[in-house]
């Protein structure tokens, strides 16, 4: 789903496994837009999936995620991204595949060792990335649709500053009424 939906925006994406259980998409943009445009793009994208796929949510508080949580918030200012290739504290190696791997992709399987031999089967899965940056206007009026249609922004990380915009920073099931308007 993330893949048809980048098509249809014009973007490349290049996934990668993590390192760990999850699965990473870099997508290469020109530099035409701030941070705050772009994470607002990473989420507008991410709801688009959750509208297209009932697996798919954004909920930002595990309480209420039922799914496959895509994680716009990964788009943060001071949020370390793994290089396309790189050993992880687990021992497996972060690395790119091709999107019909999918469906089949062990990211156990890629201990230091049998990278190598990836490596030597497939080469470098990233090679064009920077060839291939994109522009966010198709995405931003996604976010401008969400905005028109009274969907705002989302909860930011626990240790950013309350930002406009922004709902209420708290655990639904510790939400109390009279604190909020």
């Amino acid at each position: 789903m993330v893949k048809e939906l980048l098509d249809e925006v014009g973007l490349v994406g290049w996934p990668k496994t993590s390192g760990n259980r999850g699965i990473h998409v870099y997508v290469r943009l020109v530099r035409e837009w701030d941070f705050y445009q772009v994470r607002r793009a990473g989420l507008a994208l991410a709801r688009e999936v959750e509208r297209r796929h009932p697996l798919a949510t954004t909920a930002w508080w595990k309480e209420e995620r039922d799914g496959v949580f895509i994680d716009y918030n990964q788009n943060a200012w001071d949020k370390t991204i793994a290089s396309a290739y790189s050993i992880r504290h687990t021992g497996w190696v972060s690395t790119p595949f091709r999107w019909d791997e999918l469906a089949a992709i062990d990211h156990t399987a890629m201990d230091l060792m049998s990278f190598k031999d990836r490596w030597a089967d497939v080469g470098d899965l990233t090679a064009g990335i920077d060839e291939a940056a994109g522009k966010l206007e198709p995405v931003l009026e996604m976010v401008a649709a969400d905005e028109a249609n009274g969907i705002g922004d989302a909860p930011w990380p626990p240790h950013y500053p309350k930002m406009p915009g922004e709902p209420p920073r708290v655990q639904p099931s510790k939400k109390r009424a009279e604190n909020w308007e």
